[in-house]
């Protein structure tokens, strides 16, 4: 047998290797979010599904971002709710509709993480105006861990202003 291809192969394995890193996709997790909230949200929601559940915090999200919110988690209005957070912070509201026409997709790459980008009308129940049809746009950075990709950080747009979910967490856990 010929063997005079493996010093090929030897010198091209650590080409290919990051190949296989970054073909993990990205959107994976994000779309599973995606779906608990478009559960959340239907015209006769079902059960509510936490994005933060035990299960998807072990699955989903990054080391750090995991750590954080357990702290935001610990503080006592956080206790009483049962969540750091008074709005869905995924749709980033308080009130809403079935989510409509919802896309995601991979964005640009920021450093080490990807930017994924979820894109859906929230509000169109509440009438037919501009400002009810108009599309949300919540950014998730996405990073690789353990092979896997994980969402890292949530960023929610406000009045212009971009706005870190981790950033927030750490602010409920100073309380």
């Amino acid at each position: 047998m010929n063997k005079s291809w493996l010093p090929c192969a030897t010198l091209l394995l650590p080409v290919l290797l990051p190949v296989q890193v970054f073909a993990a996709d990205a959107t994976a997790p994000v779309r599973e979010i995606m779906t608990a909230a478009e559960a959340n949200w239907a015209e006769t929601p079902g059960d509510y599904q936490d994005y933060f559940s035990e299960d998807r915090l072990a699955r989903l999200y990054s080391a750090d971002f995991v750590a954080r919110y357990r702290k935001a988690a610990e503080v006592p209005f956080s206790k009483e709710m049962g969540t750091p957070f008074d709005y869905d912070v995924i749709v980033n509201g308080q009130d809403g509709c079935p989510l409509k026409d919802l896309s995601i997709a991979a964005g640009p790459t920021e450093g080490a993480a990807t930017v994924v980008v979820a894109r859906f009308q929230g509000l169109t129940c509440f009438g037919s105006e501009v400002e009810y049809q108009a599309y949300s746009e919540t950014r998730f950075r996405v990073v690789t861990e353990a092979g896997r990709p994980v969402v890292d950080d949530i960023l929610l747009s406000m009045d212009g202003e971009t706005l870190s979910l981790k950033a927030e967490m750490d602010a409920i856990a100073a309380n």
